[in-house]
């Protein structure tokens, strides 16, 4: 029996939004995420040190099960791809945006995976994945006599859509307030490591000082400097 628990909200264009209902509630889901990290070598050492680059999208993969054998297998069968087309056309680009339509995946409830983490963890809580529709294929596995598709199963792989303005919130990362470190890279100048950490190259006599640095041109690849807070 079909039910609406699960469910796309798409964006279309500007106030243009529209639900999409799925058939049945999907009974896998996969998340995925990654970070990038580089290793910095220093001669003499054990082993690398690992410094953080960036964050990856995250990746939720699933798989949607429809079927229209409700109405009927013989003459006159509803095609099941009257359900399937309009997921299909989330990897349409659109005439506005030039890109294919922004998504979230959602459930009628407060059970979305992320929905219950504690307080302590309020920048990660969720109810929904904003994403954009990375791929789907869909498998056809009963037809009618005459040939109409009747069941299909789509696999769908979403990516994570989140903005920078909301990332830059969520992370605080224009707010630097509290002690970091960062590990010198070949080539790197204290007005560079300044622009990266503080978002501005005239923070570098903070890390000059920090750091008991008097020359700020000769550094040494490896070295790991305390990045004091902005306060």
């Amino acid at each position: 029996m079909a039910n609406e628990k699960a469910y796309f909200w798409v964006e279309w264009g500007k106030n243009d939004f529209e639900r999409i209902n799925v058939q049945f509630n999907p009974t896998e889901m996969t998340f995925s995420k990654g970070a990038q990290i580089a290793e910095i070598p220093i001669p003499g050492i054990d082993t690398p040190i690992q410094q953080f680059i960036r964050g990856q999208s995250e990746k939720l993969t699933l798989e949607l099960f429809f079927d229209t054998t409700d109405s009927g297998m013989g003459a006159g069968a509803t095609s099941v791809t009257t359900l399937t087309d309009q997921f299909y056309s989330l990897l349409k680009i659109q005439d506005e945006t030039h890109a294919p339509p922004v998504c979230e995946f959602a459930w009628d409830d407060l059970s979305f995976p992320g929905a219950n983490l504690p307080d302590n963890y309020a920048d990660q809580k969720r109810l929904s994945f904003p994403c954009i529709v990375e791929s789907i294929s869909q498998k056809f596995t009963l037809f009618s006599p005459q040939g109409i598709p009747l069941r299909a199963t789509l696999t769908v792989a979403l990516r994570e859509y989140k903005p920078l303005d909301r990332q830059l919130r969520e992370l605080h990362l224009l707010s630097p307030d509290h002690t970091q470190s960062y590990v010198v890279q070949r080539g790197d100048t204290l007005s560079g490591i300044a622009a990266k950490v503080y978002d501005t190259p005239d923070e570098w006599r903070r890390l000059a000082t920090q750091n008991g640095i008097t020359d700020p041109r000769r550094l040494t690849p490896g070295r790991i400097l305390a990045v004091p807070p902005i306060l």
